[in-house]
């Protein structure tokens, strides 16, 4: 499960909003501290996630009470909200630039639905990415199939991050890897983002990481975990890759195979998968397969940020971002 957080101030922002959510985290630089330019950000935004069981319902009773967190678009009504929050992107409404209780917010609104089927299969890896980093979670209710969504996307973390690591390694390089999962094919990381934005997440936050992921890597039949040392050791025989690729997420199993099985032959997935496992460039190609499915949600998401948002906090918003990545690269050469 992600950290568990009593922050009172994070709760006390929550009162903003309709009470039906049934889960909401806060994530980034301003809840785990990060290295870099993010660091030293001036008035920074705090994220938020909210995943909500009926969007048309919640963005109905959000319109009441925050219509003036909305871009044009609250003049469609809250079906359209839902419909472009849905079909679009990575199934996830933002409204950024937001000041509440005298902080300034961004917040994401996704279906529960959508956010389970991230969460089991890497449809898009965009929310699902968010959640196998730390997160705070601010409030989540008893709704098993989530928790248990929750649980299977960080096992899934840790079984991509194996495949792509050779036999041994430290707990840093298995974080690294995990935290550039959702990383792999972002648009964003070419234009908007700093390129150490991964380490910069990991190397102040090991203990975070290792506490979301130390008793899946002890209980972890292919894995050696020595805790004391930091080190682990890793099967890396075919058989052990064919039984981690069996278990991937169905999107990136797909992906997987459609880039070792292109459109014509029809193999089998499983046969595909067997194949992959044999081959020396393996890590390779599970890479492909997740920059496969981040790359195209990634900017399908972020051009849809610029209706939901609005033109004037769009161009404020990125504004920010180059400059967070004009600083990265200053500090880096200077």
């Amino acid at each position: 499960m992600a950290l568990q957080s009593s922050g009172m101030a994070f709760r006390k922002i929550l009162t903003h909003f309709p009470e039906e959510v049934s889960l909401a985290f806060a994530y980034g630089s301003e809840v785990f501290r990060q290295a870099g330019a993010s660091a030293s950000q001036k008035n920074p935004m705090l994220d938020f996630v909210f995943s909500v069981d009926d969007p048309v319902a919640w963005h109905s009773k959000n319109l009441e009470k925050n219509w003036n967190h909305y871009s044009f678009l609250k003049r469609l009504g809250p079906r359209i909200i839902t419909s472009i929050q849905n079909n679009y992107g990575a199934g996830v409404y933002y409204n950024p630039l937001i000041m509440c209780d005298g902080r300034l917010i961004k917040y994401g609104v996704i279906s529960t639905k959508t956010l389970i089927e991230d969460l089991l299969n890497w449809n898009n890896l965009y929310i699902a990415g968010r959640l196998q980093k730390p997160v705070k979670i601010v409030t989540i209710n008893e709704n098993v199939t989530l928790r248990s969504a929750l649980d299977k996307n960080l096992q899934s973390a840790v079984i991509a991050a194996f495949l792509m690591l050779p036999e041994s390694f430290s707990e840093e390089d298995l974080f690294l890897e995990i935290a550039g999962l959702s990383y792999s094919g972002d648009f964003r990381m070419v234009i908007g983002e700093e390129k150490t934005k991964v380490m910069n997440i990991v190397k102040p936050n090991i203990a975070h990481f290792r506490e979301l992921y130390e008793s899946i890597l002890h209980e972890s039949p292919q894995v050696v975990y020595k805790a004391q040392q930091g080190r682990l050791e890793l099967d890396k025989s075919p058989e052990g890759q064919f039984t981690q690729l069996m278990t991937l997420p169905k999107t990136l199993q797909q992906q997987i195979n459609y880039i070792v099985d292109p459109p014509g032959k029809n193999r089998d997935v499983e046969e595909t998968l067997l194949q992959t496992a044999h081959d020396p460039d393996c890590g390779a190609v599970v890479r492909l397969g997740l920059s496969a499915i981040v790359r195209p949600s990634s900017i399908s998401q972020s051009t849809k940020g610029i209706f939901t948002a609005g033109m004037k906090k769009s161009v404020i918003y990125s504004s920010r971002k180059l400059h967070k990545m004009w600083k990265g690269w200053l500090s880096k050469t200077f």
